[in-house]
Protein backbone atom coordinates (compact mmCIF):
# COMPACT_ATOMS: atom_id res chain seq x y z
CA UNK A 1 0.00 0.00 0.00
CA UNK A 2 1.32 3.32 -0.52
CA UNK A 3 1.03 5.80 1.96
CA UNK A 4 -0.38 9.73 0.76
CA UNK A 5 3.36 10.52 0.80
CA UNK A 6 4.50 8.12 -2.00
CA UNK A 7 6.11 6.06 0.53
CA UNK A 8 5.09 1.88 -0.32
CA UNK A 9 4.40 0.06 3.24
CA UNK A 10 5.54 -3.29 2.81
CA UNK A 11 7.37 -3.76 6.07
CA UNK A 12 5.57 -5.38 9.68
CA UNK A 13 7.50 -5.70 12.54
CA UNK A 14 6.17 -7.54 15.13
CA UNK A 15 6.52 -7.66 18.67
CA UNK A 16 5.49 -11.14 20.70
CA UNK A 17 6.12 -10.52 23.66
CA UNK A 18 6.85 -7.16 26.55
CA UNK A 19 8.98 -10.30 28.41
CA UNK A 20 13.34 -10.44 28.15
CA UNK A 21 15.29 -12.23 30.14
CA UNK A 22 18.08 -9.25 29.87
CA UNK A 23 17.63 -5.98 31.31
CA UNK A 24 19.12 -3.48 29.01
CA UNK A 25 20.59 -0.07 30.14
CA UNK A 26 18.96 2.03 26.91
CA UNK A 27 15.48 -0.51 26.85
CA UNK A 28 14.56 -0.95 30.07
CA UNK A 29 14.55 1.36 33.03
CA UNK A 30 16.62 0.81 36.02
CA UNK A 31 13.81 -0.02 38.63
CA UNK A 32 12.20 -2.09 35.70
CA UNK A 33 8.79 -2.32 34.34
CA UNK A 34 5.41 -3.41 34.60
CA UNK A 35 5.09 -6.38 32.41
CA UNK A 36 1.81 -7.58 30.59
CA UNK A 37 -0.51 -10.25 31.52
CA UNK A 38 -1.01 -13.20 29.58
CA UNK A 39 -4.45 -11.89 28.77
CA UNK A 40 -2.84 -9.11 28.16
CA UNK A 41 -0.63 -9.77 24.74
CA UNK A 42 -1.81 -11.12 22.02
CA UNK A 43 -2.41 -14.61 20.92
CA UNK A 44 -0.69 -16.05 17.99
CA UNK A 45 -3.85 -16.53 16.05
CA UNK A 46 -4.57 -13.11 16.20
CA UNK A 47 -1.07 -12.19 15.28
CA UNK A 48 -1.65 -14.53 12.32
CA UNK A 49 -4.70 -12.32 11.37
CA UNK A 50 -3.49 -9.34 11.54
CA UNK A 51 -0.27 -10.94 9.56
CA UNK A 52 -2.40 -11.96 6.63
CA UNK A 53 -4.77 -8.91 6.39
CA UNK A 54 -1.13 -6.78 6.19
CA UNK A 55 0.08 -9.17 3.57
CA UNK A 56 -3.69 -8.55 2.07
CA UNK A 57 -2.99 -4.48 1.60
CA UNK A 58 0.42 -5.40 0.80
CA UNK A 59 3.19 -6.07 3.40
CA UNK A 60 5.72 -8.67 1.96
CA UNK A 61 8.53 -8.03 5.11
CA UNK A 62 7.97 -9.59 8.75
CA UNK A 63 9.90 -9.42 11.66
CA UNK A 64 9.46 -10.82 14.89
CA UNK A 65 10.76 -9.31 17.91
CA UNK A 66 10.30 -7.66 21.65
CA UNK A 67 11.09 -8.37 24.11
CA UNK A 68 13.26 -11.09 23.59
CA UNK A 69 11.09 -13.35 21.06
CA UNK A 70 12.65 -16.68 21.71
CA UNK A 71 11.13 -16.53 25.56
CA UNK A 72 7.34 -16.64 24.34
CA UNK A 73 6.30 -20.29 24.35
CA UNK A 74 5.62 -22.09 21.20
CA UNK A 75 7.66 -19.08 19.22
CA UNK A 76 9.30 -21.78 16.74
CA UNK A 77 5.92 -22.99 15.49
CA UNK A 78 4.19 -19.62 15.19
CA UNK A 79 7.09 -19.11 12.99
CA UNK A 80 7.02 -22.14 10.60
CA UNK A 81 3.49 -21.42 10.39
CA UNK A 82 3.93 -17.72 8.78
CA UNK A 83 5.87 -19.53 5.77
CA UNK A 84 2.79 -21.07 5.09
CA UNK A 85 1.19 -17.67 4.57
CA UNK A 86 1.35 -17.05 0.51
CA UNK A 87 3.13 -13.05 -0.31
CA UNK A 88 5.70 -13.19 2.87
CA UNK A 89 8.80 -12.70 1.04
CA UNK A 90 10.71 -12.38 4.13
CA UNK A 91 10.98 -13.01 7.34
CA UNK A 92 13.71 -12.45 10.00
CA UNK A 93 14.02 -12.51 13.64
CA UNK A 94 15.74 -10.19 16.14
CA UNK A 95 17.02 -11.91 19.26
CA UNK A 96 19.52 -10.69 22.40
CA UNK A 97 21.23 -14.15 21.03
CA UNK A 98 21.27 -15.75 24.42
CA UNK A 99 19.13 -18.56 23.49
CA UNK A 100 20.39 -19.20 20.38
CA UNK A 101 22.62 -22.02 20.77
CA UNK A 102 19.56 -23.94 21.71
CA UNK A 103 17.09 -22.49 19.21
CA UNK A 104 19.01 -22.71 16.16
CA UNK A 105 18.79 -25.75 14.38
CA UNK A 106 14.70 -25.39 15.71
CA UNK A 107 14.50 -22.16 13.82
CA UNK A 108 16.89 -23.13 10.61
CA UNK A 109 14.25 -25.81 10.01
CA UNK A 110 11.12 -23.57 10.66
CA UNK A 111 12.29 -21.81 7.51
CA UNK A 112 13.83 -19.00 9.79
CA UNK A 113 17.26 -17.96 7.47
CA UNK A 114 17.60 -14.11 8.47
CA UNK A 115 18.79 -13.04 12.31
CA UNK A 116 19.65 -9.67 13.50
CA UNK A 117 21.49 -10.00 17.22
CA UNK A 118 21.76 -7.65 19.81
CA UNK A 119 25.51 -7.51 20.99
CA UNK A 120 26.99 -4.17 22.55
CA UNK A 121 30.18 -5.15 24.00
CA UNK A 122 32.62 -7.62 22.97
CA UNK A 123 34.18 -8.05 26.65
CA UNK A 124 31.93 -10.02 29.64
CA UNK A 125 31.93 -7.73 32.50
CA UNK A 126 30.69 -4.72 29.97
CA UNK A 127 28.37 -7.25 28.59
CA UNK A 128 27.11 -7.98 31.94
CA UNK A 129 27.08 -4.57 33.06
CA UNK A 130 24.71 -3.09 29.99
CA UNK A 131 22.23 -5.95 30.22
CA UNK A 132 21.96 -6.24 33.89
CA UNK A 133 23.45 -9.90 34.04
CA UNK A 134 23.75 -10.80 30.84
CA UNK A 135 26.08 -14.50 29.60
CA UNK A 136 29.00 -12.89 26.79
CA UNK A 137 29.65 -16.70 26.36
CA UNK A 138 25.74 -17.78 24.94
CA UNK A 139 25.59 -14.91 22.58
CA UNK A 140 29.04 -15.65 20.94
CA UNK A 141 28.26 -19.33 21.06
CA UNK A 142 25.06 -18.77 19.52
CA UNK A 143 25.89 -16.29 16.90
CA UNK A 144 28.86 -18.89 16.10
CA UNK A 145 26.34 -21.61 15.71
CA UNK A 146 23.97 -20.06 13.38
CA UNK A 147 26.88 -19.07 11.41
CA UNK A 148 27.76 -22.49 11.14
CA UNK A 149 24.33 -24.00 10.18
CA UNK A 150 23.97 -21.46 7.84
CA UNK A 151 21.73 -18.62 8.70
CA UNK A 152 22.50 -15.98 5.96
CA UNK A 153 22.86 -13.03 6.34
CA UNK A 154 23.67 -12.53 10.06
CA UNK A 155 23.68 -9.39 11.38
CA UNK A 156 25.09 -8.04 14.79
CA UNK A 157 23.26 -4.71 16.20
CA UNK A 158 25.22 -2.93 18.35
CA UNK A 159 24.23 0.36 20.24
CA UNK A 160 27.05 2.71 19.89
CA UNK A 161 27.26 4.38 23.48
CA UNK A 162 29.70 7.29 24.08
CA UNK A 163 31.43 6.37 27.47
CA UNK A 164 30.68 3.04 27.40
CA UNK A 165 31.61 0.69 24.49
CA UNK A 166 32.55 3.35 22.19
CA UNK A 167 36.15 1.85 22.90
CA UNK A 168 35.10 -1.19 21.28
CA UNK A 169 34.69 -0.06 17.62
CA UNK A 170 37.28 -0.85 16.08
CA UNK A 171 37.31 -4.62 17.72
CA UNK A 172 33.90 -4.93 16.22
CA UNK A 173 35.09 -4.18 12.94
CA UNK A 174 37.40 -6.53 12.75
CA UNK A 175 34.72 -9.27 13.48
CA UNK A 176 33.47 -7.97 9.71
CA UNK A 177 37.31 -8.76 8.87
CA UNK A 178 36.91 -12.58 9.14
CA UNK A 179 33.46 -13.37 10.04
CA UNK A 180 30.55 -13.20 7.22
CA UNK A 181 29.06 -10.83 9.90
CA UNK A 182 27.15 -7.49 8.69
CA UNK A 183 28.26 -5.03 11.97
CA UNK A 184 25.81 -2.59 12.24
CA UNK A 185 26.41 0.81 14.15
CA UNK A 186 23.01 1.82 15.72
CA UNK A 187 22.60 5.50 17.31
CA UNK A 188 21.86 5.69 20.62
CA UNK A 189 17.79 6.57 20.71
CA UNK A 190 16.53 8.48 23.47
CA UNK A 191 13.04 6.65 24.19
CA UNK A 192 11.59 6.85 27.15
CA UNK A 193 12.35 6.62 30.91
CA UNK A 194 15.11 4.39 30.07
CA UNK A 195 16.51 7.28 27.20
CA UNK A 196 15.97 10.03 30.19
CA UNK A 197 18.81 7.62 32.24
CA UNK A 198 21.02 7.73 29.21
CA UNK A 199 20.56 11.04 28.12
CA UNK A 200 23.77 12.34 27.68
CA UNK A 201 25.08 9.53 26.41
CA UNK A 202 24.39 9.68 22.72
CA UNK A 203 27.39 9.13 19.75
CA UNK A 204 26.99 10.12 16.06
CA UNK A 205 27.77 7.74 13.94
CA UNK A 206 29.69 10.05 11.75
CA UNK A 207 32.36 9.34 14.40
CA UNK A 208 31.85 6.03 14.36
CA UNK A 209 32.43 6.10 10.95
CA UNK A 210 35.11 8.32 11.08
CA UNK A 211 37.32 6.44 13.60
CA UNK A 212 37.19 3.10 11.36
CA UNK A 213 38.09 5.22 8.35
CA UNK A 214 41.23 5.81 10.15
CA UNK A 215 42.41 2.14 9.86
CA UNK A 216 40.21 0.67 7.34
CA UNK A 217 39.24 2.10 4.26
CA UNK A 218 35.21 1.23 4.05
CA UNK A 219 33.90 0.60 0.70
CA UNK A 220 29.93 1.18 -0.37
CA UNK A 221 27.76 -1.60 -0.69
CA UNK A 222 25.16 -1.73 -3.75
CA UNK A 223 25.30 1.75 -4.75
CA UNK A 224 25.41 2.85 -0.91
CA UNK A 225 27.24 6.48 -2.27
CA UNK A 226 23.69 7.23 -3.56
CA UNK A 227 22.35 6.33 0.03
CA UNK A 228 24.76 8.46 2.19
CA UNK A 229 22.72 11.18 3.59
CA UNK A 230 23.64 14.56 4.22
CA UNK A 231 20.72 16.46 6.01
CA UNK A 232 18.04 15.25 8.01
CA UNK A 233 15.58 15.35 5.20
CA UNK A 234 17.43 12.73 2.47
CA UNK A 235 16.70 9.83 1.42
CA UNK A 236 18.52 6.68 2.44
CA UNK A 237 17.17 3.51 -0.16
CA UNK A 238 15.60 0.42 1.35
CA UNK A 239 17.72 -2.32 -0.79
CA UNK A 240 14.60 -4.79 -1.13
CA UNK A 241 13.68 -7.66 0.75
CA UNK A 242 16.67 -9.15 2.32
CA UNK A 243 18.17 -6.04 2.25
CA UNK A 244 19.25 -3.30 4.67
CA UNK A 245 16.70 -0.98 4.83
CA UNK A 246 18.04 2.19 6.64
CA UNK A 247 21.24 1.02 7.08
CA UNK A 248 24.51 2.42 4.74
CA UNK A 249 26.34 -0.50 3.83
CA UNK A 250 29.65 -0.82 3.43
CA UNK A 251 32.74 -3.76 3.20
CA UNK A 252 36.40 -3.30 4.57
CA UNK A 253 38.61 -3.43 1.91
CA UNK A 254 39.85 -7.66 1.75
CA UNK A 255 37.21 -8.42 4.73
CA UNK A 256 35.14 -11.06 4.78
CA UNK A 257 31.84 -9.08 6.24
CA UNK A 258 30.30 -5.67 6.19
CA UNK A 259 29.98 -2.75 8.35
CA UNK A 260 26.77 -0.87 8.33
CA UNK A 261 25.29 2.46 10.18
CA UNK A 262 21.71 3.21 11.00
CA UNK A 263 21.79 7.20 11.79
CA UNK A 264 18.06 7.84 13.41
CA UNK A 265 19.05 10.79 14.89
CA UNK A 266 21.64 12.47 12.65
CA UNK A 267 20.20 11.63 9.48
CA UNK A 268 16.76 10.52 9.45
CA UNK A 269 15.42 7.94 7.20
CA UNK A 270 12.20 9.11 7.44
CA UNK A 271 10.79 9.95 3.54
CA UNK A 272 11.83 6.06 2.69
CA UNK A 273 10.28 4.25 5.91
CA UNK A 274 8.12 1.76 4.93
CA UNK A 275 7.01 0.15 7.65
CA UNK A 276 4.24 -0.67 10.57
CA UNK A 277 4.93 -2.04 14.60
CA UNK A 278 2.52 -4.11 16.45
CA UNK A 279 3.04 -4.26 19.95
CA UNK A 280 2.98 -7.27 22.02
CA UNK A 281 -0.31 -5.60 23.90
CA UNK A 282 -2.11 -5.68 20.24
CA UNK A 283 -1.38 -1.77 19.09
CA UNK A 284 -0.46 -0.82 15.63
CA UNK A 285 1.86 2.06 15.41
CA UNK A 286 3.46 3.71 12.26
CA UNK A 287 6.23 5.43 14.27
CA UNK A 288 8.59 4.18 16.58
CA UNK A 289 8.27 7.87 17.64
CA UNK A 290 4.48 8.42 17.60
CA UNK A 291 2.29 7.90 20.47
CA UNK A 292 -0.29 7.53 17.92
CA UNK A 293 -1.36 3.82 17.66
CA UNK A 294 -4.24 1.97 16.75
CA UNK A 295 -5.64 -0.63 19.03
CA UNK A 296 -6.49 -4.05 17.35
CA UNK A 297 -6.80 -6.08 20.02
CA UNK A 298 -10.22 -4.66 21.43
CA UNK A 299 -11.75 -5.22 18.10
CA UNK A 300 -10.18 -8.86 16.91
CA UNK A 301 -11.82 -10.07 20.54
CA UNK A 302 -14.99 -8.39 19.80
CA UNK A 303 -15.64 -10.99 16.83
CA UNK A 304 -14.68 -7.55 13.88
CA UNK A 305 -14.76 -8.89 10.52
CA UNK A 306 -11.61 -8.84 7.72
CA UNK A 307 -12.94 -5.58 6.58
CA UNK A 308 -13.02 -3.64 9.80
CA UNK A 309 -9.53 -5.09 10.17
CA UNK A 310 -8.18 -3.71 6.92
CA UNK A 311 -9.96 -0.57 7.46
CA UNK A 312 -7.97 -0.29 10.92
CA UNK A 313 -4.99 -0.99 9.14
CA UNK A 314 -5.00 1.64 6.21
CA UNK A 315 -6.20 4.10 9.27
CA UNK A 316 -2.22 3.58 10.56
CA UNK A 317 -1.08 4.11 6.96
CA UNK A 318 -2.53 6.90 6.42
CA UNK A 319 -2.39 8.46 9.29
CA UNK A 320 1.94 7.98 9.26
CA UNK A 321 3.45 11.37 9.14
CA UNK A 322 5.93 12.02 7.21
CA UNK A 323 8.55 13.05 9.12
CA UNK A 324 9.49 13.10 13.42
CA UNK A 325 12.20 14.63 15.03
CA UNK A 326 14.77 12.60 16.91
CA UNK A 327 16.26 14.88 19.40
CA UNK A 328 18.88 13.64 22.16
CA UNK A 329 16.89 15.92 24.73
CA UNK A 330 15.23 15.92 27.76
CA UNK A 331 11.85 17.57 25.99
CA UNK A 332 12.15 15.00 23.27
CA UNK A 333 12.59 11.97 25.03
CA UNK A 334 9.69 12.79 27.22
CA UNK A 335 7.13 12.35 24.09
CA UNK A 336 8.05 8.93 23.67
CA UNK A 337 7.53 7.29 27.23
CA UNK A 338 6.55 4.03 25.68
CA UNK A 339 9.27 2.21 26.62
CA UNK A 340 11.31 0.13 23.69
CA UNK A 341 10.64 -2.95 25.38
CA UNK A 342 6.99 -2.70 25.08
CA UNK A 343 6.86 -0.94 21.40
CA UNK A 344 9.50 -3.94 20.08
CA UNK A 345 12.53 -2.08 19.01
Amino acid sequence: MIDKYNREINYLRVSVTDRCNLRCVYCTPREGQSLLGHDDILRYEEISRIIRMAVKIGVAKVRITGGEPLVRHGIVDFIASLKTIEGIDDISLTTNGTFLEAFAERLFDAGMKRINISLDSLHAGKYARITRGGDLDAVLRGIDKVCRIGFSPIKINTVAIKGFNDDEILDFTRLALYKPYQIRFIELMPIGQAGMENNGKYLSNDIVKERISRFYRLEPVNGNQESEVRDQGSEVRDQGAGGSGPAQIFRIAGGVGEIGFISPVSRQFCRSCNRLRLTADGHLRACLLSEAEVDLKGPLRNGCSDEELERLLKRVIAGKQKQYSMACNENHVKKCMREMSSIGG
